[in-house]
C-alpha cells in the first residue's frame, strides 16, 4: 500500500473550521475504491495544525486519487486557507492494514 502522512498548517482564522472546509474533499477521497483510509487529526501541540493519515491500496490507486476531479478541486480550494505548504511523508509498504503495536499490547 501507499502510506501517507501530511501536516497542514491552517490559517488561525480557519483552524476551527478546517473539518468543514475540507469535508467535500475528505468524503470524495474516502469514497474512492482504492482508498483504505483518510483520517484527519488536530495537533495537541499546535491548534492550527492538522495531520492527515491516508493510505491507498497501491500506486495505481494513489495515482487515481491525484488525478481525480476532487483532488484538482481541492488544489484550488484548500491552499487559500493554509498558512504554509503542507509537509508530507509518502512510502510504499508491504502490508494492507494497520499492524498491532505489540510493545503496548492490551492484556486481559
Amino acid at each position: 500500500m501507499i502510506f501517507i502522512t501530511a501536516k497542514f498548517l491552517v490559517k488561525a482564522e480557519d483552524a476551527d473550521r478546517w473539518p468543514e472546509i475540507s469535508r467535500a474533499f475528505t468524503e470524495a477521497t474516502r469514497a474512492e475504491p482504492g482508498c483504505l483510509w483518510f483520517e484527519w487529526s488536530r495537533s495537541l501541540d499546535n491548534p492550527h495544525e492538522y495531520v492527515l493519515v491516508e493510505a491507498f491500496r497501491d500506486g495505481d490507486a494513489g495515482g487515481a486519487h491525484v488525478g481525480s476531479a476532487h483532488f484538482k478541486q481541492a488544489q484550488q480550494e484548500l491552499p487559500p486557507h493554509l498558512a504554509a505548504t503542507p509537509k508530507i511523508v509518502s512510502q510504499s509498504v508491504e502490508q494492507e492494514d494497520w499492524s498491532e503495536l505489540g510493545e503496548m499490547a492490551v492484556r486481559d
